[in-house]
C-alpha cells in the first residue's frame, strides 16, 4: 500500500487536486482509493489562504525514489514554486507511506516524519485507511489523540468527494 497526501491553496484548489490525480495516472501511478477533500487552515506560515487537502492510495511499479521524482515532476508541471518553507503552493504531493518500508535518506523520509502530528493528513488518511499502522499505532488512534482544536481546523467538503475522472 502506498499513500500520497495532496494539498493546494493557490488558484483553483479543487482543479489542482484533480489535475494532479490525472497526471499521476498518466505517469504510471494509479489511484485505487481516495479520501474526500478537506478544507484546512495553513500550518507554519499562517498568512496565506486555506488549503484543500486529501489523501490517495495508489499502485505503481515505481521505486520510492522514482515515485518521488514523478511527484516532483507533477508539482513542477502544475506550477509549484518553492519560495519559502510552508509557503503557498499550487500543489503539494507528499509520500506518506510506501509498502510498510522505513526509508530515511537526504531527500526522503517515509513514513512521513510529521504525519502523526497533522490533522490535515490524518483526517483524510483515516477516512480511507483507519487501521493502517504507522509507527506502532493505527492512523485512527493518532487522529483521536490530536487536540480537538487541531481536528476542528479540518473540515470535510461534501461537494468535492470524487476527483478521479
Amino acid at each position: 500500500m502506498i499513500y500520497i497526501a495532496l494539498g493546494a491553496n493557490i488558484g483553483e484548489r479543487a482543479a489542482q487536486l484533480s489535475d494532479a490525480i490525472d497526471e499521476m495516472g498518466k505517469m504510471g501511478v494509479m489511484v485505487t482509493k481516495q479520501s474526500s477533500v478537506y478544507e484546512t487552515a495553513p500550518v507554519g506560515y499562517i498568512d496565506q489562504p486555506s488549503f484543500y487537502n486529501m489523501v490517495v492510495e495508489v499502485e505503481t511499479h515505481q521505486s520510492v525514489t522514482d515515485l518521488l521524482d514523478t511527484l516532483q515532476q507533477i508539482e513542477r508541471q502544475l506550477g509549484r514554486e518553492r519560495l519559502f518553507k510552508n509557503g503557498p503552493r499550487t500543489i503539494d504531493l507528499d509520500i506518506l507511506y510506501y509498502n510498510g518500508e522505513d526509508i530515511q535518506s537526504e531527500h526522503l523520509t517515509v513514513p512521513h516524519p510529521r504525519m502523526q502530528e497533522r490533522a490535515f493528513v490524518l483526517a483524510p488518511l483515516a477516512e480511507i485507511a483507519p487501521e493502517l499502522v504507522v509507527r506502532g499505532r493505527t492512523v485512527a488512534s493518532w487522529l483521536a489523540d490530536l487536540p480537538m482544536a487541531d481536528r476542528q481546523d479540518v473540515v470535510r467538503l461534501q461537494l468535492l468527494t470524487n476527483l478521479v475522472k
